[in-house]
């Protein structure tokens, strides 16, 4: 497949690229408005380069991490081009399908898509699984021009007929290596054999692996790459640093950091349901309000959680990495990974949470002697060693072994074991 690419550009350049305002970026002055309203004059790297390409109506491949404004860079263009077409008003055809590969990822991008169209005459409509489906139906029913789904969702829809994907022009897949992770290669698949083949199709993923380009070759057409980062690349104004501590003590050392630092807002990472669940129950018994979110909740618990969290009502959330990408909190100042991911790549996504849009923020690891390997692996991956601090009064014991490691759904294994129920 041929490739156009955009590369990443040293320092300085991208700071110009910060500096070009939205207004030369060919968008109409609807969607000009409802960007003004948000606060934003300038784009973000990611957007800088995306939106031109796209509304050249090329297909893009978009190597981008978390939190650098990748929502709005297709979100923008692909509204320019809605508003482009000579479209009736009484057409009930869904003209743009977004993918996400969670719920709170399609919420937040269903949100995003709401407020830059505010001024348009497009409607939308997100629908993810964990809640009734007729209100979704009835919604569909009334006519949308652009659908956020869950593949999984989504195939429910389009088996019972609720849904008409036949002229669909825009196709886009938000975090493509999530959903591959999660086990939605085919659902997508099926998805993309049901839509027109004339589409202009944008794909996004935090990592570029062979995967993604072996799924760009399939759906896309010439693509234009355009990377803003390296690939794996954690980002550079998070403060990184590893807690060496056994087992045991974990929970110990993460209540004495909260509490010394006065940490408000902490996003805290393990590796299972029952571990979120655990921690969050001890967290609560040492006076720290905390509160979990991950698989086995109901759609309704993970919106509460997620917005008591957001509101300050509690300090702690505890997640499981099903939530590592449907997180989106301007300036989270903490995340904590209570137990270190077994696949790599989730580190750079967990760590994502903050950091976001230039403001500056903490990502601390409280790693025991049976997480050693976990954690080679990450460095590895991002290519370089993160600050260890040995904490008085928490320093491993030596003599402790290690043990395999629990991955959850019953399974115990080496850290190569890339179980995902979550």
């Amino acid at each position: 497949m041929k490739y156009i690419y955009i590369r990443k550009q040293r320092l300085k350049k991208e700071t110009k690229i910060k500096e070009i305002p939205f207004t030369s970026l060919g968008l109409s002055a609807p969607i000009l408005k409802a960007v003004k309203e948000q606060g934003y004059t300038h784009p973000t790297p990611i957007q800088a380069k995306a939106i031109p390409v796209i509304l050249q109506k090329k297909d893009i491949l978009a190597g981008a991490q978390t939190g650098t404004g990748k929502t709005a860079g297709f979100t923008l263009p692909l509204l320019e081009l809605l508003s482009q077409k000579n479209i009736s008003k009484n057409s009930k055809k869904v003209r743009a399908l977004i993918l996400t590969p969670t719920r709170e990822l399609a919420l937040q991008v269903a949100n995003n898509v709401a407020l830059y169209a505010k001024y348009t005459p497009f409607k939308s409509a997100v629908i993810f699984g964990g809640v009734k489906i007729n209100p979704q139906i009835n919604q569909l029913k009334n006519g949308v021009d652009i659908v956020i789904a869950t593949p999984g969702r989504l195939l429910d829809h389009i088996a019972q007929k609720t849904i008409d994907l036949r002229e669909v022009e825009f196709l886009v897949l938000d975090e493509a290596d999530r959903m591959l992770d999660m086990g939605f290669v085919n659902d997508i698949k099926k998805i993309v054999n049901i839509i027109p083949k004339e589409r202009q199709t944008l794909l996004f993923s935090a990592t570029y692996s062979a995967p993604i380009k072996r799924l760009s070759n399939q759906f896309l057409n010439n693509p234009t790459l355009i990377e803003v980062a390296r690939t794996n690349e954690s980002n550079a104004i998070v403060k990184q640093s590893v807690y060496p501590v056994d087992k045991g003590r974990k929970r110990e050392l993460l209540t004495h950091l909260i509490k010394k630092g006065d940490w408000r807002q902490v996003l805290v990472f393990t590796r299972t349901k029952h571990g979120a669940n655990k921690l969050t129950g001890q967290l609560e018994k040492d006076g720290i309000t905390a509160t979990a979110i991950h698989g086995n909740k109901s759609q309704n618990a993970r919106t509460k959680a997620l917005a008591d969290f957001k509101k300050g009502d509690v300090r702690v959330l505890v997640a499981t990495d099903i939530a590592s990408r449907g997180i989106d909190i301007a300036q989270l100042p903490h995340v904590v990974n209570f137990e270190l991911p077994n696949v790599s790549e989730d580190y750079v996504h967990r760590i994502g949470r903050t950091g976001r849009a230039g403001n500056s923020g903490e990502a601390v690891s409280l790693v025991c002697v049976d997480e050693k390997d976990f954690l080679r692996d990450i460095e590895k991956l991002i290519k370089k060693d993160i600050p260890k601090v040995h904490l008085k009064g928490f320093k491993p014991d030596p003599s402790i072994k290690a043990e395999p490691i629990n991955m959850g759904g019953g399974r115990r294994g080496s850290r190569n074991n890339n179980s995902r129920r979550r």
